[in-house]
C-alpha cells in the first residue's frame, strides 16, 4: 500500500521532467509511424473536423482539392488520426485530473482573446499551408527525410522570433496590477475534490485502455486500437512533463533558456534512426512539396503559436484543464485550417505542388541521407546554442 501511493504521487501527480519525456515521444513516433503506416500529427485531422462542420451545413466540400489531399472518408470514430487524438485528450484528461490541475480560468483581458483565436487562426492556416505543424514537422517530417519539415522547421523559428518581438510591446503587455501582502497565504486543498478528480482521471484512462482492447481484439480494428494506445501515451506525455513546442523555442529569445529546445533536437534525432529501421524494411515515408508553401506555412505557424501563446500539442493538456484561453486556440486552429482548405486551389500550383518532393534518402542515397539528417541536426542544435549565446551577450551588454 506504502509502495502504491509512492509510485501514485511519483508518476501520477507530480509533474515528469520534460527532457526524458520529449525523447521517449521520440521513440513513440516512430514506433507508431513502423505499427500504424501514419505518422503523428494532430492538424490534419483538425482540418477534416472543419470539413464535417462545412459538411453537416450543407457545404459541398467534394471538389475542395485539399480535401481530396486530406481524404476524408470515414470519421473521427474510424480514422487512425482521429482516435490517436481522441487517445490523446484522454491522457491529457487522466494527467489533468490525477494531478489535481483542473481549473476553470477565464482569459485575463479582451486583447487575450484576441491573440488566442487570431493567433491560433495564422498557427492553423500556417501549419496546414506548409503540409505540417511542429509534430508533423519536428517529430515526424525531418525523422521521415523530408526536405519540406527542415524548410518549415527553420521558418518557423523565424515566425516564433517575430511573434516574440510582436507580443512584448507594450500593447500586449498584461495591464493587472499586483498587489503587496504582508506575509504568504497557505493554499488550501479539498481533499474530497482531490480524491474525486483522481478517480475521474482513472476512470476515463481506463475506459480509453478498455475501448483499445475491444477495437483491437473485438472489432478487428488492430490499427485504431493501436492509435488509441499510442493517444493515449502522447497526450500522458505532453500533460505530464507540460511540454509546450511555443515556448520551447520562444523562451530562446525571451528568457534564453534552450533546454526543452535541445530535448526536442534529440528526440528527433532518436526518432530518425527509429524511422529509418522501418523504411530500410519498406514502410513508406510520408514526403511533401518542397515548395514556398512550407516556408510561408512555417512563418505564418510560428508567429501564430506565439501570438496565440500555444501550439497545438499545448493548446490541448491546457484546454482539459480549464483553461479557457486555449479552447479559443483550438477553435482558432480548426477555423485557420478550414480556410486554407478553402483557398488552396487558388494557389496550391504555384506555391506547393508544382515543387518537388524531395527525399534526403533518395538524393543522398540510404545511409548518406540518414548521415545528412545527422549534420542537419547537429547544425540546427549549433544555431540553438548561438541563439542562446546572443541572448546572454545582449543581457551582458545592457548590464554594462
Amino acid at each position: 500500500m506504502e509502495y502504491f501511493k509512492q509510485f501514485r504521487q511519483t508518476y501520477m501527480v507530480n509533474f515528469w521532467r520534460p527532457t526524458p519525456a520529449v525523447i521517449a515521444l521520440g521513440v513513440l513516433a516512430a514506433y507508431y509511424f513502423g505499427i500504424t503506416g501514419t505518422y503523428w500529427a494532430v492538424t490534419g485531422e483538425f482540418t477534416r473536423w472543419g470539413g464535417h462542420i462545412l459538411q453537416f451545413f450543407g457545404v459541398d466540400i467534394s471538389n475542395w482539392g485539399y480535401y481530396k489531399i486530406m481524404k476524408m472518408e470515414g470519421t473521427s470514430l474510424t480514422r487512425i488520426d482521429g482516435v490517436m487524438i481522441i487517445g490523446m485528450f484522454a491522457g491529457c484528461i487522466a494527467a489533468a485530473f490525477w494531478g489535481n490541475n483542473v481549473k476553470l480560468r477565464m482569459p485575463a483581458s479582451n486583447i487575450r482573446i484576441a491573440q488566442a483565436l487570431i493567433g491560433g487562426i495564422i498557427a492553423g492556416f500556417g501549419a496546414r499551408l506548409g503540409m505540417g505543424c511542429n509534430l508533423a514537422s519536428l517529430f515526424t517530417g525531418i525523422p521521415q527525410f523530408s526536405v519540406h519539415a527542415w524548410f518549415f522547421t527553420i521558418a518557423m523559428i523565424v515566425g516564433v522570433y517575430l511573434g516574440a518581438k510582436v507580443t512584448m510591446l507594450p500593447f500586449f503587455q498584461s495591464k493587472i496590477k499586483l498587489q503587496k501582502v504582508s506575509c504568504s497565504k497557505e493554499l488550501q486543498k479539498d481533499e474530497t475534490q482531490i480524491k474525486s478528480f483522481f478517480k475521474f482521471g482513472t476512470f476515463v484512462f481506463i475506459a480509453a485502455i478498455i475501448w483499445a482492447l475491444y477495437l483491437i481484439f473485438f472489432a478487428n480494428s488492430e490499427k485504431l486500437g493501436i492509435a488509441v494506445l499510442f493517444g493515449c501515451a502522447f497526450g500522458l506525455l505532453i500533460a505530464k512533463a507540460q511540454i509546450c513546442f511555443t515556448s520551447a523555442f520562444r523562451d530562446i529569445f525571451t528568457t534564453g533558456r534552450n533546454e526543452l529546445a535541445i530535448a526536442i533536437i534529440i528526440g528527433m534525432a532518436v526518432s530518425t534512426i527509429g524511422v529509418f529501421s522501418y523504411i530500410m524494411i519498406g514502410t513508406p515515408a510520408k514526403i511533401m512539396w518542397a515548395g514556398p508553401n512550407a516556408i510561408l506555412g512555417g512563418l505564418l505557424f510560428g508567429f501564430g503559436i506565439v501570438l496565440a501563446g500555444g501550439c497545438e500539442c499545448g493548446w490541448m493538456y491546457r484546454a482539459v484543464e480549464g483553461q479557457v484561453h486555449f479552447w479559443i486556440v483550438g477553435i482558432g486552429n480548426v477555423i485557420g485550417a478550414t480556410f486554407l482548405a478553402f483557398t488552396w486551389d487558388s494557389f496550391s500550383i504555384s506555391l506547393a505542388t508544382s515543387w518537388p518532393k524531395i527525399n534526403l534518402l533518395e538524393s543522398f542515397g540510404s545511409y548518406g541521407g540518414l548521415f545528412m539528417n545527422y549534420i542537419l541536426l547537429f547544425l540546427l542544435f549549433l544555431l540553438i546554442l548561438k541563439l542562446e549565446r546572443n541572448y546572454k551577450q545582449k543581457l551582458k551588454n545592457k548590464g554594462n
